[in-house]
């Protein structure tokens, strides 16, 4: 059904609707049909004495079997639905080759601007002063430019963990931003407002901070500091090299722990860095069917298992993250066989730790999904305002996701820290 025909649906059996109300059962009867592959007349019949307020619940109900009863009305979001062709993402495979490569003056003589030239000869080059205006108004038109640039500000900073959410205390180190993977429910699609891949050349002083700097500990024994909060880690480490600088940096503070958080395979500059035992290279794993259907252009569950076990022989411990945990029809079957496959593949001894999160986003953010990716099925799911004002399953979906991965965690791996991330204080101290 398209958007169209849910408005003419709705314009049928009710003619007198004001706008906002049309609205609201406009989006309702779209998301049905799209999850359920009905048509109007099977969603909200035509009915003798039907009123708004009459049809509104019919398709709550229908919409939203589990959480209906028990959800306040207030945490049903139903904003107007506005699909824009123009915005949808290009899943088309192609190498990261940028079209235009900005440097700005003051690296122009960097080791990154000189990799990069060499990389990309057929790039158009163009200096920059570092306040012209570049990329794409489309996010999806964000890897045509490139901006080799020197960070003057973001340097260090406490993880942006959702306000009221349990946090664990991570420190990150912002070494980009921009990734070449089309992940279905990332937030940079949202979040970013520069359409473009920008890499710092000055790394050096990113690192000549930490010595200075105070990190939150956490729960852990030592401070967490982490890159691939705004870019994958090692998504672009061939050219950035940044990985060869980082790690026997962190090899000589044995009091500090540094995580490279990733969905890559590209772990040429890991090996070539040599092993560190306060260097946790950390995947991010999910079912085999969201990786399929919603992590567009990323290696395999297998790949990144191979991956992991070669870092570990080089000498590095590893993490994961289940994050975002999807809820959908058989999702305990699939999470089990990953758990299963990691335990069956791993070195459990080199698991440092593992994550947990369910599917979380920004109201903003789901109309950029919907708009991007309009076959998604991730918003399928059953998502309520929450405490921290982002869209969340139920409380008690949530609660049956980690009742049931977070014991089959812990008893895969027993000497890794399992963690849930970012999620309610309450529900954390339940767990």
């Amino acid at each position: 059904m398209t958007v169209q025909e849910a408005e003419n649906y709705v314009q049928a059996v009710l003619p007198d609707l004001g706008v906002n109300k049309r609205r609201e059962l406009v989006r309702l009867v779209y998301e049905i049909a799209k999850r359920d592959g009905s048509s109007g007349p099977d969603i909200l019949p035509a009915q003798k004495n039907l009123t708004f307020e009459s049809a509104k619940k019919q398709l709550l109900a229908r919409r939203y079997p589990v959480n209906f009863k028990t959800a306040a009305k207030d945490r049903f979001y139903l904003p107007k639905l506005e699909l824009n062709p123009g915005l949808e993402a290009d899943l088309t495979p192609r190498e990261f080759y940028p079209k235009t490569v900005y440097i700005e003056s003051s690296v122009l003589g960097s080791e990154l601007a000189g990799r990069v030239r060499e990389a990309f000869p057929k790039a158009e080059f163009k200096e920059t002063d570092g306040k012209t205006q570049v990329g794409s108004p489309n996010f999806s038109q964000r890897l045509d430019t490139l901006l080799i640039h020197c960070e003057k500000y973001d340097f260090l900073k406490p993880c942006p963990c959702s306000c009221s959410a349990a946090c664990c205390g991570y420190n990150l180190i912002n070494l980009g931003f921009g990734c070449r993977f089309e992940c279905e429910y990332c937030f940079l699609q949202q979040y970013q407002n520069l359409h473009a891949v920008l890499l710092p050349a000055n790394l050096d002083e990113f690192l000549s901070k930490i010595d200075r700097a105070s990190f939150r500990k956490g729960p852990f024994d030592r401070p967490r500091i982490g890159s691939g909060e705004f870019t994958d880690s090692l998504v672009f480490d061939d050219l950035t090299q940044y990985s060869q600088k980082i790690v026997p940096f962190f090899r000589k503070r044995p009091h500090l722990q540094f995580e490279f958080k990733t969905k890559s395979v590209n772990i040429g500059g890991l090996l070539k860095a040599g092993g560190c035992e306060n260097v946790v290279v950390s995947w991010s794993v999910n079912s085999a069917s969201v990786t399929d259907r919603a992590e567009h252009f990323t290696p395999g569950l297998s790949a990144r298992l191979a991956a992991a076990c070669e870092v570990a022989r080089a000498g590095y411990r590893l993490g994961f993250h289940f994050d975002p945990v999807v809820i959908y029809d058989g999702w305990q079957q699939e999470y089990a066989r990953t758990v299963q496959e990691m335990a069956d593949t791993l070195p459990k001894e080199r698991v440092a730790w593992i994550s947990v999160g369910t599917l979380r986003f920004s109201r903003e953010l789901k109309k950029m999904i919907e708009n991007r990716f309009p076959q998604n099925t991730i918003l399928d799911g059953e998502f309520l305002l929450d405490f921290d004002g982002k869209m969340r399953y139920g409380d008690t979906q949530r609660k049956d996701a980690y009742q049931f991965l977070l014991p089959l965690l812990r008893r895969s791996f027993p000497q890794a820290q399992v963690y849930l991330c970012m999620e309610d204080p309450q529900i954390v101290r339940s767990f």
